[in-house]
């Protein structure tokens, strides 16, 4: 690794496995409130991780409840450059089948009730979210998750919905007609404020169910999901073990995360509130 600092958000098995030393926790204060968890902090063959658990390390936090903006603002201020969330989704399409991961390259937004920018208060930005994920990141993730022989798909449609319940049959089939290819509740928020914060980004959507489009297996259940979660966890750990094992989490393909504000900060600093700037400037005081 360079200065490249590798960050996961996702469930609680990072922080357990064997090979990660050095380990910290840490809280992290943000103009935003408190992140859902401590970070955990160490050493993963050589490189530094940040792992944050989302729902919090009991399961506490329902999709809606999560405080998005405070979590990737901590890991922005942790150093973070580069971020993989991992989740568990359904399946809307016969390929994507359970015990697969998706390496997701687009997003469909289906929330309703979530804050997802840092900007406001005076402040304009508008950044490019026309690829939410990183696609440098994206190659390193993908090609991990390769070497160790995961069943793995390059790409995919994301369809990001409210929750906390799960779709009806009806809304399944639609979103099957719309061109999803799975379904979760929780990486939109996450993507896009990670572009805001100029971190790359990318989804590695482990598949546990079939929603509920599909008539011939019986509809999602929480059982059935961390059933197999349990066994995609391990592959999920795999992977970031290989990843981390690389040595570095660029892949050399320019991307252009790491400059997202550059020209998408619309306001005048001079006319924007100074309890604003000073708020953001682990942001935007590269700009100012």
């Amino acid at each position: 690794m360079t200065a490249d600092r590798l960050g996961v958000i996702g469930g609680t098995g990072l922080y357990g496995m064997d090979e990660l030393r050095r380990v910290e926790e840490r809280w992290v204060d943000t103009p935003f409130g408190r992140p859902s968890d401590a970070y955990i902090l160490g050493e993963l063959d050589g490189t530094p991780i940040v792992f944050l658990p989302r729902h919090g390390r009991e399961h506490r936090l329902l999709p809606s409840e999560l405080n998005y903006r405070a979590n990737i603002f901590g890991f922005k201020k942790l150093g973070v450059t580069h971020l993989v969330s991992v989740s568990a989704v359904g399946s809307l399409r016969e390929p994507y089948e359970p015990g697969n991961v998706v390496v997701v390259d687009q997003f469909f937004d289906r929330t309703r009730h979530r804050p997802d920018t840092f900007f406001g208060n005076g402040l304009v930005a508008h950044v490019s979210f026309a690829r939410p994920t990183c696609p440098a990141l994206s190659v390193v993730a993908l090609g991990a998750l390769r070497r160790i022989g995961a069943p793995c798909h390059d790409g995919g449609t994301y369809l990001c919905i409210e929750g906390p319940q799960f779709s009806t049959r009806a809304e399944s089939i639609v979103y099957r007609q719309w061109g999803a290819d799975v379904i979760g509740m929780t990486n939109l928020q996450e993507a896009k404020l990670a572009r805001e914060a100029e971190i790359c980004f990318t989804c590695l959507a482990l598949v546990t169910d079939w929603d509920c489009w599909k008539e011939d297996v019986e509809s999602v259940t929480v059982e059935g999901v961390f059933e197999v979660l349990a066994r995609n966890t391990r592959t999920a750990q795999s992977a970031l073990r290989e990843l981390a094992r690389a040595g570095a989490v660029s892949s050399g393909i320019a991307c252009g995360c790491q400059d997202a504000l550059r020209g998408a900060l619309v306001t005048d600093f001079a006319k924007v509130p100074h309890d604003t700037l000073e708020a953001l400037d682990p942001l935007i005081g590269r700009y100012r």
